[in-house]
């Protein structure tokens, strides 16, 4: 049976942040991910957790000025102390939170950035992310992401994504196979995921069109969710949708599609 993380970026957010952990518990999640903890003490997250028997499952690497439509910085020269700044940082609270991965989000490219320049930076980022957070007991991982939603982002396929994995080396480094930036860029779920379960760290949902609740798209997550479940994936599965109305009256998919 699949294990389903919240994710508080995009569930129950009709309730202020740090409500949602509480709301993530009583609606029958054990685990839960978000974009970024860096707005919150260390302290008052790690007391949330433990206050509502949740454990967290991932949370992404600093990703620039997100606010103005930055999303990583990992593919751009010229920002590599700042990268490496950020690596310390996702350390420190992935360490306080007994968060076991992080995300590194790469980026869009750069305007005047060669996609070769690009890819030493993110190689070298990579290598050096890798290791420092090995170091400290966190696995790494790069998500490739649709243009449709994102243009210009710079990792967008999986094949891509796996191409990368193997310049950089390292074994604390992997992918995060978000079905529905998949679905959009590629298809091919179910034997891209049964070809590379082993080098995928964390799995993500959403139906499409409209990244919304599981079972109200194109997607046939109950196969899927089966599939998933037959390859041995023993990671949790967050749930990062856009729920239609609240997202305790949009549940029910759980019971529906894993019955």
């Amino acid at each position: 049976m699949p294990k389903f993380a919240a994710n508080l970026t995009m569930l129950f957010n009709e309730l202020p942040f740090m409500q949602r952990f509480e709301a993530a518990a009583r609606a029958g999640f054990e685990a839960v991910e978000y974009l970024f903890p860096y707005a919150f003490e260390k302290k008052e997250l790690a007391a949330a957790l433990r206050a509502n028997g949740l454990v967290q499952v991932l949370h992404n690497l600093p990703a620039g000025n997100w606010d103005s439509g930055e999303r990583g910085i990992a593919c751009h020269p010229g920002r590599t102390d700042e990268f490496r700044e950020g690596v310390a940082r996702a350390i420190d609270y992935a360490t306080a939170l007994g968060c076991p991965q992080v995300n590194c989000l790469l980026g869009k490219l750069p305007e005047g950035v060669t996609a070769a320049d690009a890819r030493h930076v993110v190689v070298d980022n990579l290598r050096f992310a890798a290791k420092e957070l090995e170091a400290a007991g966190v696995g790494l991982l790069i998500e490739p992401i649709n243009t449709f939603d994102i243009p210009g982002f710079y990792l967008a396929r999986t094949d891509q994504a796996l191409a990368i994995l193997d310049e950089v080396g390292s074994p604390n480094l992997r992918v995060q196979y978000d079905i529905y930036h998949a679905q959009r860029m590629e298809g091919e779920l179910g034997n891209t995921l049964a070809k590379h379960i082993a080098r995928i760290g964390h799995i993500q949902l959403a139906d499409n069109p409209g990244r919304g609740e599981p079972g109200m798209g194109e997607i046939h997550y109950p196969w899927l969710l089966r599939h998933i479940d037959a390859l041995g994936y023993g990671g949790w599965i967050g749930c990062e949708y856009k729920p239609r109305g609240t997202t305790l009256e949009g549940l029910g998919w759980r019971t529906a599609l894993t019955a």
